[in-house]
């Protein structure tokens, strides 16, 4: 992977990652440790994977630790945050990576609990825990930010809402971010090639990533879109406070004839 942060350029500085034991939280986790940025790898239940991605930071001589959170039980991410600071030390980077919903058995309001309030009550435990001019990184897809404008596939529709919702939410905190000296961006991408979500949709509607590859001209994969989140995490935020990734002259901005 080729780390778009200088080496050094996060000397000092504390960084988040829900969701990062695989994928593009991994990845993101990863970059931001090979600048010198001190990370924290959280994770559900999968604590060798979490740990896997610790060894291999802490082997190319950076820091991290693994934290276990639900991150829709308030009392866990509570533990999460005083855990994180108590071993690195107030937190600069916050990515709010970790999203799901496509996933059975978990109950038909797990979409929202997921995307939009855990999402709200991460954002708000970590606040007494932030560094003085810390930045808070929301990931999204296109389908999902576009969803109130540009109809996305049935079997997506219920995450996209509710990734809009969760999108919504943290937007609706703004006023009480600056006033914190918190930044925000918000990180849109495609559809990712080599997510879980990309491959629970080609099971569900086979056929449909390569047919959204053909329509975008090319989708990004993992490391590639980890890159920007990561990238998203240090560089300027845009006027919109929203970052795109890739194509979207296939989705309708609000307001647009």
């Amino acid at each position: 992977m080729t780390n778009p942060l200088a080496p050094g350029s996060l000397d000092g500085r504390v960084a988040l990652v829900t969701g990062s034991s695989r994928g593009i939280g991994a990845d993101t986790a990863r970059y931001l440790a090979a600048a010198g940025a001190s990370v924290v790898v959280n994770y559900r239940s999968k604590a060798p994977r979490a740990e896997k991605v610790v060894a291999e930071i802490t082997s190319a001589g950076g820091r991290a630790i693994a934290v276990a959170a639900d991150l829709t039980d308030a009392a866990s991410v509570a533990s999460m945050f005083e855990r994180a600071a108590a071993e690195l030390g107030p937190i600069d980077i916050l990515v709010l990576n970790a999203s799901g919903g496509m996933e059975t058995g978990m109950g038909e309001d797990y979409a929202m609990r997921l995307n939009r309030d855990a999402q709200v009550n991460v954002a708000e435990g970590a606040m007494p825990h932030l560094a003085a001019g810390a930045r808070i990184v929301f990931v999204t897809s296109h389908q999902a930010h576009f969803i109130r404008t540009t109809p996305t596939m049935p079997e997506y529709e219920a995450v996209a809402l509710s990734k809009r919702a969760g999108e919504d939410a943290l937007r609706a905190k703004l006023p009480v971010l600056e006033a914190a000296g918190v930044e925000f961006v918000v990180v849109s991408g495609d559809m990712i090639e080599g997510t879980i979500t990309a491959t629970l949709l080609e099971r569900a509607n086979p056929g449909a990533i390569e047919a959204r590859k053909q329509d975008a001209g090319r989708l990004f994969n993992v490391a590639e879109f980890a890159a920007e989140v990561a990238s998203a995490a240090v560089e300027p935020v845009p006027a919109d406070n929203t970052r795109y990734v890739g194509d979207t002259s296939g989705f309708a901005r609000e307001g647009d004839a």
